[in-house]
C-alpha cells in the first residue's frame, strides 16, 4: 500500500470529522481551483480509502462499545416506543382506545438495528410482496 503524505493524512482526518470532501481538501491545505474534483480524486485512491477505514475502525475500537450493548439498546428503544398506551379523555378517564407511544422513534430504532445487523433494503432481495395501501377516503360501503 502506498504511503500517504502528511497532507493526505490531514485530508483523511478532516474527512472523518465532516464527511465533506471539498471542505476536507480545503482544511488539509489543497489549493486546487476545483476542490470538489480534487476531493473526488483523493477519495478514489485505494490508499486513502484504506486509511479512512483504518481510522474509523480505530475510533470505534477506542469507544469500547460492545455490539451486543448497541443491539440491546436499539431493541429496548424499539420495544418501548412501539408499546401501546391508553388514551385518556380531558378528565383523565380511559377512553377504551390505545395508541403507540412514539412510532417514529420505534421505526427509526428498527431501521438502525437492521442496518447494524446487515439486513439489506435492496428491492431485488426482498422476499415479500408489496402491500397495497387503502385509505379511508377511497373506501365506500360496497368495499367494506
Amino acid at each position: 500500500m502506498k504511503k500517504l503524505t502528511n497532507q493526505q493524512k490531514k485530508f483523511v482526518l478532516e474527512y472523518i470529522k465532516s464527511l465533506n470532501g471539498e471542505l476536507s481538501a480545503q482544511q488539509a491545505g489543497y489549493r486546487a481551483k476545483d476542490l470538489k474534483a480534487a476531493a473526488a480524486e483523493l477519495l478514489a485512491k485505494e490508499s486513502i480509502i484504506h486509511e479512512i477505514k483504518y481510522q474509523l475502525k480505530k475510533q470505534i475500537e477506542s469507544l469500547r462499545v460492545n455490539k451486543g450493548y448497541v443491539i440491546q439498546k436499539l431493541l429496548q428503544i424499539a420495544e418501548f416506543s412501539l408499546e401501546e398506551e391508553d388514551i385518556l379523555d380531558k378528565e383523565g378517564c380511559f377512553t377504551g382506545k390505545k395508541k403507540l407511544r412514539d412510532t417514529s422513534a420505534g421505526l427509526k430504532a428498527l431501521e438502525s438495528l437492521c442496518k447494524y445487523l446487515g439486513f439489506t433494503s435492496n428491492p431485488d432481495e426482498q422476499e415479500y410482496k408489496q402491500a397495497k395501501i387503502i385509505t379511508i377516503s377511497n373506501l365506500d360501503d360496497s368495499k367494506i
